[in-house]
């Protein structure tokens, strides 16, 4: 994805496009070229702004995905957006989740795929094989239907990460503090629209934690993807986004001109 990150202060980002914003939140190890088909195509429509979260800048201590949905918030009142949509992968939905439980008011939609809030198979409270390579491409590769996806690239960059002291640490810290922070009870008064887009081979959010979301929310679609695990934008980028287009275009969101 050809990018140009701007500053802000302390944040971080890339953008494309004009109109309401749509915040897109990636996941613990996403990037931003995860989203580069919603970026371009959504740009049509929304002013798409991709934050990178500073899943490693944080103090150890305030690792957590509360933490995190506090500097979007940061990052939201820095940019001066009064209302946003919101799109989140895995650990970016539940950073979506809690920023929505904490200022509905600034939410006008919300869309997750494989998010974390509810349930997760994650890695575990530790990498008893980071060492190991291959150990490292089969745990990457299981995230999606398809384990071509586990590219070299993919799988350097979750290597390095895995085996660097302080990543790792951040990584493990993150991951805890999201499976501690079951976000169930708190779906009920997340009282806006929300589209709910998941893979039916996903073994880290299974297809039975997308059921959970679409009856604790009171207004809430959800829509399959046959053939996909835990990275829908990116494995089936062009079934992704018509889905999520006419969602919008159903529910009257950002209607294009």
């Amino acid at each position: 994805m050809d990018t140009v990150i701007k500053e802000l202060g302390e944040y971080r980002y890339v953008e494309e496009g004009t109109g309401e914003p749509l915040i897109v939140l990636h996941g613990l190890f996403g990037a931003l070229s995860n989203f580069g088909t919603v970026k371009s195509h959504f740009s049509k429509r929304f002013r798409v702004i991709i934050p990178m979260l500073p899943i490693y800048e944080l103090p150890l201590r305030k690792t957590s995905a509360k933490s995190i949905a506090e500097h979007i918030k940061g990052f939201v009142d820095a940019m001066g957006l009064e209302k946003v949509h919101l799109l989140g992968n895995s650990l970016g939905g539940h950073v979506g989740l809690i920023f929505t439980k904490n200022h509905l008011e600034r939410v006008a939609s919300l869309s997750l795929t494989a998010s974390s809030g509810l349930y997760e198979n994650a890695f575990g409270n530790s990498f008893p094989r980071r060492e190991d390579k291959e150990y490292i491409r089969n745990k990457v590769a299981i995230t999606f239907f398809n384990p071509a996806w586990a590219t070299d690239e993919l799988v350097d960059e979750c290597f390095e990460a895995v085996n660097d002291r302080n990543k790792v640490l951040r990584i493990l810290s993150i991951a805890k503090s999201a499976i501690r922070h079951n976000m169930e009870e708190d779906l009920p008064a997340m009282n806006i629209p929300v589209c709910l887009i998941w893979g039916k081979n996903d073994i880290v959010t299974p297809p039975e934690v997308a059921e959970s979301f679409l009856k604790g929310f009171p207004d809430a679609d959800l829509f399959w993807i046959d053939e996909c695990g835990h990275a829908p934008m990116m494995e089936h980028p062009e079934e992704f986004n018509t889905i999520l287009s006419k969602w919008y275009d159903a529910r009257r969101i950002a209607v294009e001109a």
